[in-house]
């Protein structure tokens, strides 16, 4: 801070200690509220700030060059760093591989100061993309107090059982303020258990349903006529929209959203057909832009009004999604 101001290092210093108390809770404010403080002097904030992220990397830098152990002392030292001052509840997921590598680090959601809400589908897609095998989900507690609220419990069960369905492991969920970090799966006898092995049976449609099957041979060609009902269904959807970039989801979630919509006869904004994507809607615009480049989607003015867009799916398209849904079910 003396570098860039050298008259006034120590009276800014005491006071952003004067209204912050320590170093962490200042780390954690807004440029705008350090400004307040310093009376506007962009340079000193641009100085703590820097200060802060370097930390941070040589902080995270730590656990991405090793094996992600939920209750490593590095991982502590990051969490409460980056997140156990921070004004308002943050939700932010380490995606991991099978070895348990640090794939990627993100955010997800923002809350207010006392609450947060947490949307799996958000959570569980971003594992898909990175092909995580396992996540560590972490919130903190503005107030300071690291024990679990019954709600952080039973959203942990939740993640957990969404998690076993879809073969990712939810590692653990840690609550971190200031000074603790707490760790919910080592605590809940529930949440905690060993993952038990399961598998759902597909039936196509038309197949026999013969209860006394042998659960040997009969069982493993079963197996296999589902198998390969999912791998024709994955070439036809690939053959619908022709675009390889823009077979797998969200895409093909806008793309269901918006025929159920014209099935129904009810219009769709292009700002709503963002929504049924679950992510942010610069990236739902973009995304929408581009199956509007392949002929996938057109776009129309809305006749009621001249502001907005109204979405609709190429004839060509929409006629092979009724002829993909005549055949069976996704």
């Amino acid at each position: 801070m003396a570098a860039v101001e050298p008259e006034h290092c120590e009276h800014i210093a005491a006071a952003l200690l004067n209204e912050f108390r320590n170093l962490a809770t200042l780390w954690g404010q807004t440029a705008e509220a350090i400004d307040r403080i310093t009376g506007d002097r962009p340079a000193v904030t641009a100085v703590l700030k820097s200060a802060h992220e370097a930390m941070l990397e040589l902080l995270g830098s730590r656990i991405a060059s090793r094996a992600v152990d939920p209750f490593a002392p590095a991982l502590r030292e990051y969490l409460i760093a980056s997140m156990g001052s921070l004004p308002d509840e943050r939700l932010r997921v380490l995606f991991l591989d099978a070895a348990r590598g640090l794939i990627a680090d993100e955010e997800v959601q923002r809350g207010t100061l006392g609450q947060l809400a947490i949307y799996p589908r958000t959570i569980f897609r971003r594992a898909l993309e990175h092909n995580a095998a396992a996540l560590i989900v972490v919130h903190n507690h503005p107030s300071g107090d690291h024990r679990p609220s019954d709600e952080d419990v039973l959203a942990t069960r939740r993640l957990d059982q969404i998690g076993r369905a879809l073969d990712v492991q939810i590692l653990d969920h840690i609550v971190v303020t200031a000074n603790h970090i707490h760790h919910i799966m080592n605590d809940d006898p529930v949440a905690a258990t060993e993952a038990r092995p399961s598998f759902f049976t597909l039936r196509s449609p038309g197949a026999p349903h013969d209860e006394d099957r042998n659960e040997g041979t009969d069982e493993a060609s079963h197996i296999v006529e589902n198998a390969r009902y999912a791998m024709r269904r994955r070439m036809l959807r690939r053959q619908l929209l022709g675009s390889a970039d823009l077979f797998g989801e969200p895409a093909w979630d806008m793309l269901l959203d918006l025929f159920v919509h014209e099935c129904e006869k009810r219009p769709l904004a292009m700002s709503s057909l963002c929504i049924s994507a679950g992510i942010p809607t610069s990236s739902g615009m973009k995304l929408i832009q581009r199956m509007c480049d392949a002929e996938i989607l057109e776009r129309i003015p809305d006749p009621g009004d001249g502001r907005r867009s109204l979405m609709r799916i190429a004839p060509e398209i929409a006629h092979r999604l009724r002829a993909y849904f005549a055949e069976g079910n996704e």
